[in-house]
């Protein structure tokens, strides 16, 4: 489901305007795609933070702007915290977008109680889906997960409406000895070994 952002068309343009609209609690941001002409917007700032703390990409405009859109791409401060411009994309209802998803752990690894430790090797997916019906994660049920098992993106449950982009090869969460184990082992073989001396 489409997220709605309140939307004012934005008249002037340049880095000065761009930084005095910033300061009254607003970004600009940018609408274009399907032979349209682009459009110069300003979206609430808090908003728009919102929305992406959340992990939303679809978005329905309000306001000077009636449309669906898809957020294209975001253009972040110096320290990384602050949105301060946003691309958007006109999108139709049949469309498809390529899009990373974020991937979550569920359950507890057995392998855990075997000694290992649950190591996640990727944090998102590449999918191909329906821009109206983008998953908001997808799940990875560790329940099986023994020690020195793997799971690989081809063993991870996509929904039916997406397609796989990503290398299904590519070993997403595996479960291995503790490092401090092996660490210790390692420790206490020295010490035999001086002691034999």
């Amino acid at each position: 489901m489409a997220e709605q952002l309140q939307t004012d068309i934005r008249e002037d343009r340049g880095t000065k305007n761009a930084r005095r609209l910033r300061q009254s609690g607003k970004t600009p941001v940018i609408l274009y795609g399907h032979g349209k002409d682009n459009v110069a917007i300003s979206i609430d700032t808090a908003s728009i933070q919102a929305i992406i703390r959340r992990g939303q990409r679809l978005v329905e405009l309000t306001g000077a702007v009636s449309e669906n859109a898809f957020i294209r791409d975001l253009q972040w401060d110096t320290y990384g915290i602050n949105v301060i411009h946003m691309d958007l994309t006109r999108v139709l209802e049949g469309d498809t977008v390529e899009i990373e998803v974020s991937i979550e752990l569920r359950g507890s690894a057995p392998g855990v109680s075997s000694g290992g430790v649950v190591s996640q090797a990727i944090y998102s997916l590449t999918l191909e889906c329906p821009v109206m019906e983008i998953p908001e994660k997808i799940e990875i049920n560790i329940n099986e997960l023994e020690l020195d098992e793997v799971i690989t993106i081809a063993d991870i449950d996509i929904p039916g409406n997406c397609t796989l982009l990503s290398d299904p090869t590519t070993v997403a969460v595996q479960c291995i000895l503790r490092l401090e184990e092996e660490e210790e082992e390692g420790l206490e073989g020295e010490v035999a070994e001086d002691g034999a001396e």
